[in-house]
């Protein structure tokens, strides 16, 4: 594309495409980043807000409806009209143009009249119009903040869950060279290696499973940021803190897309009813034509007006108000069933939120710190000869299925949160649109 840098509107499209051009490449140098030091939760739900097609695809449509508004507001566009009239078809003049004295030329020009009042509700509907599409462009981007954060938590979870599945086989497989090592001795019997064999396998079939998850949770990752093939994640999860349970409804009803989307479709049904009402008043058509004649007869200038007359104004336009009203209806019909789901949803998520973190206080002051005890009282009892070393390790293996069991609490407590916490839009955001 080329540009005239000499004209403002050339230099502000100029700006326009070198801002694009800058922010294309930051979320580029972003992207190419992540794959090399991992993708942090800030990170994800940057570039899946940017990237995401269905956000361009609602965007696109929001263009599309504003650039809709103008015209509603403007007259329809005038009729030219053209005409011959009384052109004989017999006779020495037959079939021929201005020869005869009766035949008449006209050139016309039709307008139809829409007053100022129905433009301004023709506007105004076309703006609600606009607001809808506004709304849904907003529930894409909540929708897509709330599945990249979940898939990111995944992914960080998913993680750390084979870190602790390969630390849990390593040690098992000590465990079993140990097992092994007091059977030679004549201290152990074939069903104690026999055993640490089997916990062992099944050990490594988890650790598979585990990073089974860490590769799916790392392609729905991708699919949400867009970002390619995301190749890991860093960073840590975020407090399981939110302030959603504590907005009020006016608040609520401000942020959560849900309740936008439906107090937009009331606006947008009373404006539609504003328009229909005004409807029942047909608009006018007026005429201007000028008529050349034939011959020595003077030529003649017509003027006219087209009334359209609603005879049937009880059946056709004042049902299609009442249609309308009905719609409105509705849409507040609609607001209050939304507003009482999305109400009971935070409820609900809230109660879960605060059972799993108090789930998670409880594994971590009493299950971890019991965990962490028995393997220094096993190991200590294991340095004085009062225990064996078959003792220490299963210590250790009863520690780290602890850590591998709060580690899945976490990661069910975190994706409540995420619900919880993503379903509501920052008010900077909302505010804008």
């Amino acid at each position: 594309m080329l540009f005239n840098i000499g004209s403002p509107a050339s230099r502000r499209a100029w700006a326009r495409s070198c801002v694009l051009l800058v922010a294309l490449g930051l979320l580029s140098g972003r992207a190419a980043y992540a794959q090399d030091v991992g993708l942090t939760l800030d990170e994800a739900l940057q570039i899946a807000t940017s990237r995401s097609s269905s956000i361009q695809a609602a965007q696109a449509s929001v263009r599309g409806s504003s650039d809709v508004v103008v015209k509603a507001g403007e007259l329809p566009n005038p009729t030219l009209n053209l005409s011959v009239q009384d052109l004989p078809v017999n006779g020495p003049n037959a079939l021929t143009i201005g020869q005869d004295n009766f035949t008449m030329r006209g050139i016309g020009i039709q307008q139809e009249w829409v007053s100022p009042a129905k433009r301004r509700l023709q506007t105004s509907l076309a703006n609600r119009v606009v607001e809808r599409d506004q709304s849904t462009y907003l529930e894409k981007v909540a929708e897509v903040r709330q599945q990249a954060a979940m898939a990111w938590l995944n992914a960080i979870y998913a993680k750390q869950a084979v870190a602790l599945n390969q630390a849990l086989v390593d040690h098992l497989g000590q465990e079993l060279a140990a097992r092994q090592a007091s059977y030679r001795g004549a201290k152990g019997t074939a069903v104690d290696v026999a055993q640490a064999n089997l916990t062992l396998g099944n050990a490594r079939d988890e650790l598979i499973n585990a990073q089974q998850d860490a590769k799916t949770a790392l392609i729905v990752l991708s699919r949400w940021t867009g970002a390619g093939n995301v190749l890991q994640v860093s960073g840590t999860p975020p407090e399981f803190e939110s302030q959603v349970p504590s907005f009020s409804a006016d608040h609520l009803a401000q942020v959560q897309p849900s309740l936008i989307a439906a107090r937009a479709a009331i606006s947008l049904a009373d404006a539609d009813t504003d328009v229909a009402r005004s409807n029942r008043n047909p608009n006018w058509t007026w005429g201007l034509t000028y008529f050349k004649s034939g011959g020595k007869y003077p030529d003649y200038v017509s003027v006219g007006v087209t009334i359209p007359l609603p005879i049937h104004r009880s059946n056709v336009e004042d049902r299609d108000v009442a249609q309308k009203s009905e719609m409105g209806t509705q849409a507040r019909l609609t607001y209050e069933d939304t507003e009482r789901q999305v109400v009971a949803d935070i409820q609900s998520l809230t109660a879960k939120l605060a059972g799993g973190r108090e789930r998670l206080a409880n594994a971590k002051q009493t299950v971890l710190p019991a965990a962490e005890q028995k393997v220094q009282l096993a190991n200590a009892a294991y340095r004085s000869g009062a225990g064996t070393l078959a003792d220490a390790l299963d210590a250790r293996h009863t520690q780290l299925e602890a850590d591998l069991q709060v580690l899945n609490l976490e990661r069910e407590v975190s994706l409540v949160w995420a619900q919880l916490e993503y379903q509501v839009l920052p008010t900077d955001l909302t505010a804008s649109q």
